[in-house]
């Protein structure tokens, strides 16, 4: 073989393997299983079920008498508001991907779980509240919470997931967060949270 011919075949093998470096360089990864690490979602896997993708941005205990927690629990009825002994708020936040060119509904079932097979559903509150998780159709090439939003914009940059949970779970942890499918009740994703 000639020199020419050699350096060229050297060449583009190095580029090949430069492009396939740069690709595991992707920091998020497509799974239905993961933990969540890491402020604003950094390295949080996007959690695929059905056709939308889920990215966990933060999830935290929430204090009613902070300036920024408050905000959260706006639109509570006054039976919502009552915290049980030994209950505390937590919240998730999260946001949900439509990378495709059709619209889709987004998932309406989100359980929290704990070591000891506590179970949590969410809190609703009512419209009042602009950081709530509204499910619904996510138009095509869209997002929750839609751009330039309060929810968006805000310090998590993700739609609120309002738990009321046992002090004791934080105990039991990892807690794990399952989001079930809208339309497929085998469409099943989950994430350990970092609490």
């Amino acid at each position: 073989m000639s020199r020419l011919p050699r350096t060229v075949l050297l060449a583009a093998l190095a580029a090949l393997a430069v492009l396939a470096l740069g690709a595991c360089g992707e920091s998020h990864s497509r799974v239905t299983t993961g933990t969540y690490a890491g402020s604003s979602g950094k390295n949080a896997p996007y959690l695929d079920v059905g056709p939308l993708s889920y990215e966990v941005q933060l999830s935290r205990g929430l204090n009613p008498y902070d300036t920024e927690d408050s905000a959260y629990l706006v639109g509570l009825t006054p039976a919502q508001r009552q915290l049980l002994p030994g209950e505390e708020w937590f919240g998730v936040f999260m946001q949900v991907y439509n990378s495709s060119n059709l619209p889709h509904p987004a998932a309406t079932d989100f359980t929290i779980s704990d070591t000891e097979g506590n179970v949590y559903h969410p809190i609703v509150p009512d419209a009042t509240n602009s950081f709530a998780y509204r499910p619904g159709i996510v138009p095509a090439n869209s997002q929750i919470p839609a751009l330039d939003t309060v929810a968006s914009d805000g310090p998590t940059q993700g739609a609120l997931l309002l738990y009321k949970i046992k002090l004791t779970a934080l105990e039991n942890r990892p807690l794990t967060l399952t989001i079930h499918g809208p339309s497929n009740a085998a469409q099943i994703a989950s994430a350990e949270l970092d609490v």
